[in-house]
């Protein structure tokens, strides 16, 4: 699994997501943030959004130097037309297939939509671009008609194809079985952009690249549309960790990159967001302090380092003896058993109202306790 493909889309369908909007110049920051941690395909935009996405995406490819640009176009000359303007590198064709959608949104049948894709494909290799074929809605597409239309694809000269879970309702057996239907008969690098409606989006990277699929859309902190996308850092964390598959890929830029995108986006991280929020390695309890100052690997699954965080342990109502004893030692201050007691209530009450206690507010404590310990 050491060849699998990343390719970020945060500057795409993570500013799908409600009430973002990156200034062109943020864009090229994050792009460029990105290629310096090693991802190697960047969706940078759609470019028949607008005159001005295609500059933006033009000026984006000019920066990058190790990069390749994505772009994303529907099965129509004028998209196809814009991502060449743009300069892209690689267009990502896409068309949806379930019946839903033919009924409904695209008023078409089966063979229209093949027929489109095929037409859609020889226009972009006409005008010099790389085409991938993607079919959207796939976990709601029949297997036999979404192998038929990936098929007609590879055929008409798409370097890649793709399977998009639209709705997040993939279960990791199911994207799982559906590669590997595919993969016995579509011999091309197979991309799988999931999303995260159940929470299951980074579970199924992980099912789709274990059956066969090679390139993985993903957004940095997972955002896009509705519940988001594959988180960047959490699937990359999971596959080099869990799985031991380095993909060349700096994941200790990653806590730097999701605070950028973060600040970029207005969208507020979670405390509690996996290997880069606040608390992915924050101490409170004290058995688990106390555990973590002797050996940080009872209580930590890697090293704060290697995502980029840091390591922080905080005193509170759950803080015991050792734990705040050796806070206090850290500061050169050895104090007899029963101060030591008073000091451990008067954190409890502290942490009890305010809910953490660090540690200038425990040389308070120290003082308070220390001169009435004294008098």
């Amino acid at each position: 699994m050491h060849d699998i493909i990343i390719y970020d889309t945060t500057l795409r369908d993570g500013e799908q997501m409600p009430g973002v909007s990156f200034s062109p110049e943020q864009k090229r920051e994050i792009a460029l943030a990105l290629e310096d941690a090693g991802v190697r395909e960047i969706e940078v935009g759609f470019p028949a959004v607008s005159a001005a996405e295609i500059r933006m995406m033009q000026d984006v490819q000019a920066s990058l130097s190790r990069s390749r640009m994505l772009a994303l176009s529907r099965v129509v000359k004028s998209d196809i037309d814009a991502a060449a303007d743009a300069c892209a590198d690689l267009v990502l064709l896409f068309i949806a297939t379930s019946d839903i959608h033919l009924k409904y949104k695209l008023h078409m049948s089966r063979q229209e939509v093949i027929d489109m894709a095929v037409e859609a494909i020889e226009y972009a290799k006409d005008r010099g671009l790389e085409p991938s074929i993607s079919s959207e809605d796939s976990t709601r597409t029949g297997p036999e008609f979404l192998k038929e239309f990936l098929k007609a694809g590879v055929e008409a000269g798409a370097v890649r194809t793709g399977i998009t879970d639209t709705l997040g309702i993939g279960t990791p057996e199911g994207i799982s079985s559906l590669v590997g239907y595919l993969k016995k008969e579509i011999n091309t690098t197979l991309s799988l952009h999931l999303h995260n409606d159940f929470g299951l989006g980074v579970a199924n990277a992980i099912s789709g690249v274990r059956a066969g699929g090679r390139a993985v859309a993903v957004t940095v902190n997972g955002i896009g549309e509705r519940a988001g996308n594959v988180s960047l850092e959490q699937f990359v964390s999971a596959m080099r960790f869990l799985y031991g598959a380095e993909m060349g890929i700096d994941t200790s830029r990653f806590t730097e990159i999701s605070s950028m995108v973060s600040e970029y986006s207005g969208i507020p991280l979670p405390r509690n967001q996996p290997l880069v929020g606040y608390n992915a390695f924050h101490h409170e309890s004290g058995i688990h302090a106390a555990a973590v100052l002797e050996n940080p690997a009872t209580y930590e699954p890697i090293a704060p380092e290697d995502v980029g965080n840091t390591r922080r342990i905080s005193l509170g109502k759950h803080s015991g003896h050792h734990i705040i004893r050796a806070m206090l030692e850290r500061e050169g201050i050895s104090v007899p058993g029963s101060e030591l007691d008073r000091i451990v209530v008067e954190v409890k009450k502290e942490g009890g109202k305010k809910g953490t206690v660090d540690q200038l507010e425990l040389i308070e404590i120290y003082n308070r306790v220390h001169g009435l310990h004294e008098s």
